[in-house]
Formats: C-alpha cells, sequence, structure tokens
C-alpha cells in the first residue's frame, strides 16, 4: 500500500504570498502558472489579496495513484498533491463541461435541450453526454475547455467520441471548477442555472467532498464526480470535484478493482475531511 502524506500552507515570503507543499524531502513551490503569466491565479484573474490560509497535512492511503488540489477563489491560488499536475481522466466529470459549452454557445436553448442537460448533471445520464459531446463539436469543445479554462495539462483523448477519456489534472479540475463558477465557461445567463444543477446532483454520484459537510452547508457546494471501473486496465478510475463561492475541490484516483467503488467515495471525502478545519 503506498501512502501520500503531503501538508500545504500558503507563506509570506518577501512580502509577497506563495504557496508552498511540504514532503518528507523538503518544500517545493505548488503555485501554478495561469494562463495570464506566471500570476499562478488558476484563470480567475483575482488580485493577491493577503489571506492567510494555513492547511493541515494530507493522508491518502491508496493502492494506486492519487492526486488532489485546492483552489482559493479569493486570491486564485493553488495547492495540493505533490503531483496535482500529473494526468488522469475525467469519467462523468466532464458532462458539466458539455453542458456549460452547449449553453454558452445557444443564446435560446429549447426546454427538450434543457431537459436532457438536468438529467446529464443530477443523474449523469451517458447518453445524454454522448448527444452533447457531438452536438459540442466532439474533441473541438474539449479544446475550447482547455482554452477559455486556462488549463496547461488537459486535452481532449486521442479518439474522438471518448469524452469520458479526456485527459485532466487535479490542478486543472479545479482550475476548471473556477472557470464554471465565475461564468467564463457556460456565460452569465446560464451559470447560476449551471450550479444549481450541480447542486442537486443525486443518486450514485452524490459523493465526494461535500459528503462531509452538514446538510445545510452540503446544499450550497455544487459537485460533479465521474466513476468507472476500466476494462483496459482493470481499475477503479474516480474524479471529484466540489465548488463554492470561496473555494474549489478535487480528487484524481486510479486503484486496483478489488478494492470496489466505495473506497473511492470514501478516499475522495477524505481530503475534504482532512482539509475542512482550514477552508474558508
Amino acid at each position: 500500500m503506498a501512502t501520500t502524506v503531503c501538508a500545504v500552507g500558503l507563506l509570506i515570503t518577501g512580502g509577497a504570498m506563495q504557496w508552498a507543499l511540504h514532503t518528507g524531502t523538503g518544500a517545493a513551490p505548488a503555485t501554478a502558472p495561469g494562463p495570464g503569466g506566471d500570476r499562478g491565479d488558476g484563470g480567475t484573474g483575482a488580485s493577491a489579496t493577503p489571506v492567510r490560509l494555513q492547511l493541515p497535512p494530507v493522508t491518502l492511503d491508496v493502492d494506486g495513484f492519487s492526486s488532489w488540489a485546492l483552489l482559493d477563489r479569493r486570491t486564485g491560488e493553488i495547492a495540493g498533491s505533490s503531483n496535482l499536475d500529473a494526468p488522469s481522466d475525467t469519467m462523468s466529470l466532464i458532462k458539466v463541461w458539455l453542458a456549460a459549452d452547449f449553453l454558452r454557445r445557444t443564446e435560446y436553448p429549447d426546454q427538450r435541450s434543457l431537459n436532457r442537460l438536468i438529467i446529464m448533471i443530477r443523474d449523469s445520464d451517458n447518453k445524454a453526454a454522448y448527444e452533447f459531446y457531438e452536438r459540442n463539436g466532439g474533441r473541438e469543445g474539449i479544446e475550447r475547455m482547455v482554452e477559455l479554462c486556462g488549463l496547461t495539462e488537459s486535452e481532449p483523448y486521442r479518439i474522438d467520441g471518448y469524452w469520458s477519456n479526456t485527459v485532466v489534472s487535479a490542478r486543472d479540475v479545479v482550475r476548471l471548477g473556477a472557470c464554471l463558477a465565475d461564468g467564463r465557461a457556460a456565460g452569465p445567463h446560464w451559470t447560476d442555472w449551471l450550479l444549481t444543477q450541480m447542486r442537486l446532483v443525486r443518486g450514485v454520484g452524490d459523493f465526494g467532498p461535500r459528503a462531509v459537510f452538514p446538510p445545510e452547508v452540503a446544499s450550497t457546494i455544487a459537485i460533479k464526480n465521474g466513476w468507472l471501473l476500466r476494462a483496459e486496465d482493470k481499475l477503479w478510475h474516480l474524479a471529484c470535484l466540489a465548488v463554492t463561492d470561496k473555494w474549489a475541490m478535487s480528487v484524481l484516483l486510479r486503484y486496483p478493482s478489488r478494492y470496489g467503488f466505495d473506497h473511492g467515495r470514501e478516499l475522495c471525502a477524505s481530503v475534504a475531511e482532512q482539509l475542512k478545519p482550514a477552508l474558508p
């Protein structure tokens, strides 16, 4: 069993704020270049206000791959595991982008389309995802996500049509969360509507970071998760996204099938449980 332990803090160095990631071998900077240069603002364009955020150690006991990231939406700063830039895949998490991309480019969507979007987000309907992936232009729609949201490790899968294989990193998933929440992804008219659908996710897809909060708080957290036991590698693949008006959090996992789906659900929640005392 491989154990990942990391502690993250927001430090004041030379009068400027800097995220630092502490591991057993010392400190390494975790601030990522943003789309506008080296500001590391996660694509939010937020100014660096002097907010001090201390994050506790995060431990994940995983027989496989794990990566996580946290974005402070007040400052745009990103921190996370030492491999927060490592590639994984989205599974159903990408459905929230498929919805946003369609809504931003469609001035007056018909009611049937809106109903299809609702079941794609709330119930993670795969047939609806195939439909909107095609209506958005397939790989071109994923390329728009990379450009519009300022993602640096993400790309469409090499074969068109495989939307669930979209490549992302934990760092890019929180950038996507900020892009959804600030209106860039769905546009000003549809952003609130889309975030409402994300808060109403139900059934098997209702898990991840918001599970550790009391109901009155959990109901305010927008989420979208992905999960799949892939036949090609016999590994569970999970991707968790949670977004509030203060922060965005992501967890990416891959682990052997014998551990089951619930193991991944618990790991996604575990990251939030460990970070919760320090969340703004």
